[in-house]
């Protein structure tokens, strides 16, 4: 069976903006996923990235409408500056990373709920309210977010070094059994094209 390492950041644009169209073609092709969130401004330290604010302005305009373009072919609802971002991405991933442990949920459901949350509907993503809610809305418990603290730090820090160790430098990033990498919500095709062996 193939599997698919997907590296993602909750608070990545982008991860929202691929909404559930990996998931898809995983399933099209009988892969299996493992999510792997992780500190995405620190990976751009470690991998020669810039943080967006940091960015020269033509990078930060041409991303103001690159994102907006990308949101409209998606058809998602898109706030090119939410309220509450950057936020705390750890606490977010330390849920995902726990609901992932823990099984018995809709795990894609909700690593989608937590980025539509901050990227859609104005919600502070590094809030126990809020992840509480996006836990318990994907059918997970809710106590998932006081749970596995040390586990959830652990491998969210395991997640950045394998990131950097594996060649991932973005997000959302996708890794296939025969470590064939696809960056970014518009290289799904590409990998949907190798899952069937086209590309």
């Amino acid at each position: 069976m193939a599997h698919i390492d997907l590296f993602f950041s909750t608070i990545s644009p982008y991860a929202y903006l691929a909404g559930n169209r990996a998931e898809k073609v995983a399933e099209k092709h009988g892969a299996t996923i493992t999510y792997k969130p992780l500190d995405v401004l620190a990976l751009f330290a470690r991998t020669g990235g810039t943080p967006p604010k940091d960015r020269h302005f033509s990078r930060i305009d041409y991303r103001a409408q690159e994102l907006v373009r990308q949101a409209k072919k998606a058809d998602m609802p898109f706030n090119l500056k939410p309220a509450h971002w950057p936020t705390n991405q750890a606490p977010s991933s330390y849920a995902v990373i726990a609901a992932q442990n823990a099984g018995g949920g809709d795990l894609s459901g909700l690593c989608h709920a937590l980025l539509r949350a901050c990227w859609a509907e104005e919600k502070n993503i590094a809030e126990d309210d809020v992840i509480r809610a996006c836990l318990k809305g994907a059918g997970f418990d809710p106590a998932l977010a006081d749970s596995g603290m040390l586990t959830g730090a652990e491998t969210y820090a395991a997640n950045l070094e394998e990131a950097v160790e594996r060649g991932v430098f973005g997000s959302p990033f996708y890794i296939t059994d025969g470590d064939q990498r696809f960056w970014g919500q518009d290289r799904i095709d590409d990998l949907d094209a190798h899952l069937a062996g086209d590309l």
